[in-house]
């Protein structure tokens, strides 16, 4: 049976598109066919993760939007960015959906939005057509109607936040509109928190705060930050304390199944 996972946070600069990329891959590495799909479309950047640049996306989920192709159409086969680490179990594949970098299409979606009911139609095709276990959604930082979709016709979804007085008042939004949409899995990841906290300490005040699991706590990391989103962390480290929580967090979306 397939899921569809969003990956949302209330402001950007939560590391939530490197997540996202992450718990994609570790589910590919678990046997799964998993989509990961881009409806960032005002700041896509998701591809970089996944070693697609501009010049390389020729068809992207703006196509798409705008009818000029099927959706499936706009996924590229990524498996071979983690298969070149560890060979992945057969009959497991990773499939990226981006958004388009070009400057005139990020314009055009400003300018004379889109039909974001496509986007439901989408989600749907992309799960018969590729055959999906997972579709991994990396929404738009925020609440609008986009992200409204995402979440409400998401089976589990994942609230990014930093241990940030900014962050702790929008999270908590959030999870009271997933709680009225009825979302049936909510969970929390708290990133960026540092080395010095009483991470078991911090896990009890939010979870006590917002009424909600914390399905993992990614500590503030210089080698996170030193491989700028070159490469897809988990797969590059597999035996660093990040990449741990983050296959932690596959395995609680497998649990689910």
């Amino acid at each position: 049976m397939s899921a569809i996972v969003s990956l949302h946070s209330f402001r950007g600069g939560t590391g939530k598109s490197n997540i996202s990329a992450n718990v994609a891959a570790q589910l590919a590495t678990m046997g799964k066919r998993v989509g990961v799909i881009d409806t960032d479309i005002q700041s896509p950047g998701i591809h970089v993760l996944f070693g697609l640049d501009g010049d390389r996306i020729n068809r992207s989920l703006n196509d798409y939007l705008w009818g000029h192709c099927a959706i499936e159409e706009t996924a590229y086969d990524v498996s071979s960015k983690i298969s070149s680490a560890s060979e992945l179990p057969k009959g497991a594949k990773l499939f990226l959906i981006p958004s388009s970098i070009r400057a005139g299409e990020i314009t055009r979606v400003l300018r004379e939005g889109y039909d974001v009911g496509l986007l439901n139609e989408g989600f749907r095709a992309l799960i018969e057509k590729l055959a999906l276990d997972y579709l991994i959604i990396d929404t738009h930082p925020g609440l609008n109607e986009e992200t409204l979709l995402s979440i409400a016709i998401s089976d589990i979804l994942f609230i990014i936040l930093r241990p940030d007085q900014q962050d702790f008042q929008g999270t908590a939004v959030t999870v009271d509109v997933a709680r009225k949409l009825e979302v049936p899995n909510v969970f929390l990841i708290v990133n960026k928190a540092l080395s010095s906290y009483d991470f078991a300490g911090l896990r009890g005040t939010v979870e006590g705060a917002y009424g909600t699991p914390v399905a993992a706590i990614l500590p503030l990391s210089e080698d996170v930050a030193r491989l700028q989103s070159a490469d897809i962390f988990s797969v590059r480290f597999p035996d660093h304390p990040v990449s741990a929580e983050l296959r932690g967090v596959a395995q609680l979306i497998h649990s689910l199944e």
